[in-house]
C-alpha cells in the first residue's frame, strides 16, 4: 500500500504530462503483481468493488469522527476521501503499516471484493485502523474508485506503454478483452509472452475522433460531409456469437439498448449514432431527452421499448467479417458500408447520409439550419483517411452548430474537486418566472479562466447569504451569460427545463439581475 500511496501523492503535485507518465511507468515496472495490475485497473477506472460505495464512506467516518468537524473539514478540503484520511483516529494500541508489503493492495482489493455489503465497512474500517494517512487515503481511492488524481485512462495506458516498450495502439486493441489484474499484459510487456489475443470476443476497439473546425475551411474535394446528429456514439459488436453496444468511452451499454443489440447478428465492428424515434410522423429521431431516459438503465421494461425504440445511423466500419478495413480509406469504408447496410434490420439501422454542397459557402448556410433539423452541426471527413484511434490533426472535423445562450442570474456555489477544491466553482444559475421567481434552470462548472474563477470566488465569498453545508447562497445580483447546446423539457425541474452542456460565457457584471432572461423565453428554445 505505501508504494501505491506515494504514487498517488507524486501523481497529484505533478502537473507535467511526461512526469506522471514516468513515475507510473517506474511504478508499473518495479511494483509485483498482482499489485501492479490493482493499479492499473485503478488508474484507467475499470477497478470495481460494489459493495463500498462514497455513501458508505461517510456514514464509517461518522461514527467515529463528529460528523460536524467532518461536514466542516469536507467543505475546506473538499475531497472525502482526503478528510476521512486525515481524520480518522485509530484505535488505542493499533499500529500504523508504515512498512512496505505490510497491506499489498491486491489482498486489500480482494477482501473488499469478496465482502458483502453489510461486512464491507467493518472490512474497511479494520483496514483503515492500520494505515497511516496517506495508506487510508490510497485505500479509501481504490475502494471508491474515485481517483481524481489527474489521470485519464489513456495517459495510464501510454506510461503502461512507454515502460514497457510497446504500442499503446496495441494495448488499446486488446485492452478490453482483458480483466484485472492484466497478468497477460505484463506479461507480454515483459517479453514473458506473446501479445494477449482477443479472437471471436466481442471487444471494444477506440474511436476516431474529431478536432473542432474553428475558423478553418476545408476544400469539399477533399473532404466528405455528413450531419454531426444529436444522439450517443456507439460502436456496435458482434463476435463469437455475441452482440456488444458500447459507449465512446467503452462502457457496455447493451442492457439499456436490448432492441438494437438483438437485432444485430453479423460478424463487424460498426461505427454509429444511437438515437430514439421521435414522434413525428415517419419516425423520424428524436430528441436527446428522449434518449437520455433509457440512459444507464440496467433493465428497459416493453412500454419503455415501444415508447422510445431505439436505433443506430451507422458512419463507418471497422470490421466487416474477419476483415480489418481501418487501414482502408474513408472512401472505401464508406462504399463497403452502403453494401452492408441494407442486409441489417431497417428498423433497427440506417445509413446516415452524405451532403452535397456545392460550395464551402453553401455548406455554412446549411449549418446555419442545423437546428431546425434536430442536428448537432455537420461533420467533415477526409476521403483518404484510414480509421485510426485518437485525434489525429488533418483527417477529421466536427463543426457543430452555434451555442444558445441565455442571461442568467447566480443562485448557489460549490466548491469544486482536486486542484479547485479551494474555489467555490460550481455555480446554480436561475432565470425569471412571469410572477418574478426565481428557478434554477442549470449548473456549470468550465468555460471561465483561472483569473475569473478567482473573481467568482471572491464574489461568492463576499455576497454570501446563507448556506447549505457545502454550498452557498448568494444575492441575487449578478448575471452570467451561459451557453448551451439545446435545452429540453424536463419534469423533475421545478422550472421544467434542463440544459445541455451549459458553461459559462462570460461574467456580465454590467447588467442589472432583474434583466436576466425569463423562464418563458427559455421554454420557446426547448426541444
Amino acid at each position: 500500500m505505501r508504494a501505491f500511496a506515494q504514487l498517488l501523492d507524486d501523481l497529484v503535485y505533478t502537473r507535467s504530462r511526461n512526469s506522471k507518465l514516468r513515475l507510473i511507468g517506474d511504478y508499473l515496472k518495479t511494483a509485483p503483481d498482482p499489485d501492479r495490475g490493482v493499479a492499473l485497473a485503478a488508474l484507467t477506472g475499470t477497478l470495481d468493488i460494489p459493495a463500498v460505495k462514497p455513501a458508505q464512506v461517510r456514514a464509517l467516518a461518522e461514527e467515529r469522527i463528529d460528523p460536524v468537524l467532518l461536514k466542516m473539514s469536507r467543505d475546506f478540503v473538499g475531497d472525502m476521501a482526503e478528510t476521512v484520511s486525515l481524520l480518522w483516529p485509530a484505535p488505542h494500541g493499533a499500529e500504523c503499516a508504515i512498512d512496505d508489503g505490510t497491506l499489498p493492495i491486491s489482498a486489500a482489493v480482494e477482501r473488499l471484493r469478496l465482502a458483502s455489503r453489510t461486512d464491507a465497512p467493518a472490512i474497511l474500517a479494520e483496514m483503515l485502523d492500520h494505515l497511516d494517512p496517506s495508506g487510508r487515503f490510497a485505500l479509501l481511492k481504490l475502494a471508491t474508485g474515485a481517483l481524481r488524481v489527474g489521470i485519464s485512462s489513456r495517459l495510464a495506458k501510454q506510461a503502461l506503454a512507454d515502460a514497457f516498450e510497446i504500442d499503446v495502439e496495441q494495448v488499446e486493441e486488446v485492452w478490453h478483452g482483458l480483466k484485472p489484474p492484466y497478468a497477460e499484459l505484463f506479461a507480454w510487456g515483459e517479453g514473458r509472452a506473446p501479445q494477449p489475443t482477443v479472437h471471436d470476443v466481442p471487444v471494444f476497439r477506440p474511436f476516431m475522433l474529431a478536432h473542432p473546425l474553428e475558423d478553418k475551411r476545408v476544400d469539399l474535394a477533399d473532404y466528405a460531409a455528413e450531419w454531426k446528429w444529436d444522439g450517443i456514439r456507439v460502436q456496435l459488436v458482434h463476435a463469437g456469437g455475441q452482440t456488444r453496444l458500447y459507449s465512446r468511452t467503452g462502457d457496455d451499454i447493451s442492457t439499456s439498448f436490448p432492441d438494437v443489440a438483438e437485432a444485430f447478428h453479423t460478424t463487424a465492428v460498426l461505427d454509429g449514432e444511437l438515437l430514439v424515434r421521435g414522434d413525428s410522423q415517419g419516425g423520424a429521431a428524436g430528441s436527446f431527452n428522449a434518449l437520455q431516459q433509457r440512459l444507464g438503465r440496467k433493465t428497459v421494461s416493453a412500454k419503455m421499448r415501444d415508447q422510445s425504440p431505439a436505433f443506430v445511423r451507422l458512419y463507418d466500419a471497422l470490421f466487416l467479417g474477419d476483415q480489418d478495413l481501418r487501414e482502408l480509406s474513408w472512401t472505401e469504408r464508406r462504399q463497403r458500408l452502403e453494401a452492408f447496410v441494407p442486409m441489417l434490420d431497417r428498423d433497427r439501422f440506417d445509413l446516415s447520409s452524405l451532403i452535397e454542397a456545392g460550395s464551402f459557402e453553401a455548406l455554412e448556410e446549411m449549418r446555419a439550419g442545423t437546428r431546425e433539423d434536430g442536428v448537432e452541426g455537420l461533420m467533415l471527413k477526409r476521403r483518404d483517411s484510414p480509421y485510426v484511434a485518437g485525434r489525429r490533426a488533418g483527417l477529421w472535423y466536427k463543426w457543430k452548430r452555434d451555442p444558445l445562450t441565455a442571461d442568467c442570474v447566480l443562485m448557489y456555489a460549490q466548491r469544486g474537486s482536486g486542484k479547485r477544491s479551494s474555489y467555490y466553482s460550481d455555480y446554480t444559475f436561475g432565470c425569471w418566472t412571469d410572477d418574478g421567481e426565481l428557478l434554477p434552470v442549470g449548473k456549470a462548472y468550465f468555460g471561465f479562466t483561472d483569473e475569473e474563477l478567482r473573481w467568482l470566488d471572491r464574489f461568492v465569498r463576499t455576497h454570501t447569504v446563507n448556506r447549505f453545508g457545502p454550498v452557498r447562497e448568494v444575492e441575487r445580483e449578478l448575471v452570467l451569460e451561459v451557453a448551451f447546446d439545446s435545452i429540453h423539457a424536463s419534469k423533475r425541474h421545478k422550472s421544467g427545463l434542463a440544459m445541455r452542456f451549459p458553461r459559462i460565457n462570460r461574467i456580465r457584471d454590467d447588467k442589472p439581475a432583474h434583466e436576466a432572461d425569463q423562464i418563458a423565453t427559455l421554454l420557446a428554445l426547448a426541444t
